[in-house]
């Protein structure tokens, strides 16, 4: 499924059953010693065997990935990738840095939030949108969805960034016909000018995304492929507005 909505410059890997934790290589065994919930250890062995799976098919030979700052995974030099895990499913997508800047995904059930939790994830706009978009295709759940990609554009936006990008940080809105979204964030993002990597030598991190998503009757995927070059800057010609 996940290759569907990636460009062919990203490889990824899937999985629907767990394998063994003799999978992991030894400093992933290490690392992985503290966790003691068992769904955590399958979630985390798992995914780990999709990501070498993934770097395989881009020439790289099997390496440990390993999570770093806030859990996020450290690649190889030259790799840049994403890792997601939901109920039954695992998956890896990997690119070469030549070719992709960044890439997020995120895989998440496919049923509604919980109201609480609707309500802290969604900007004012955004629940309008919803309400719209449940009214025109209710089978399914863009609450979830919506959850679903703005963690895909966290997961992009970390590694250019390394700051943190709230909830509240980004607006996204859906074109169902199409299979894709956009995403604005806002410029309050994050403590530094946004975009900026302290001492990085990297450009800015763009404050526009665009991503597809698709959807099961048990899983939602959203993904985001940030490509080489200068940022897309957002203008306000450009200000994300709902589907027509």
């Amino acid at each position: 499924m996940l290759e569907l909505i990636l460009p062919a410059a990203v490889v990824c890997a899937e999985s629907f059953a767990d394998v063994s934790e003799s999978t992991l290589l030894p400093e992933e065994l290490e690392a992985l010693g503290g966790a003691r919930h068992e769904g955590r250890r399958r979630e985390f062995t798992t995914v780990r065997h999709c990501a070498r799976r993934a770097l395989a098919e881009i020439g790289v030979p099997p390496v440990a990935v390993l999570p770093g700052e806030r859990g996020a995974p450290v690649w190889p030099r030259g790799v840049v990738g994403s890792m997601t895990h939901s109920a039954g499913y695992r998956a890896a997508a990997v690119a070469r840095s030549t070719d992709v800047r960044a890439v997020g995904i995120d895989a998440e059930p496919h049923e509604p939030l919980p109201p609480r939790v609707r309500g802290a994830v969604t900007l004012p706009e955004e629940r309008e949108r919803l309400a719209d978009l449940g009214a025109g295709c209710p089978q399914v759940h863009w609450d979830r969805l919506l959850f679903c990609a703005k963690e895909a554009v966290y997961k992009a936006w970390f590694p250019m960034t390394g700051r943190r990008l709230g909830f509240a940080d980004a607006s996204v809105a859906f074109d169902p016909a199409a299979g894709t979204f956009r995403a604005e964030i806002a410029e309050r993002a994050g403590t530094a000018p946004a975009g900026e990597r302290t001492g990085s030598g990297e450009p800015p991190a763009p404050l526009l995304y665009e991503g597809r998503w698709a959807a099961t009757p048990g899983l939602l995927l959203a993904a985001v492929v940030v490509p080489p070059g200068p940022a897309v800057r957002n203008r306000p010609d450009r200000a994300i507005r709902p589907p027509s």
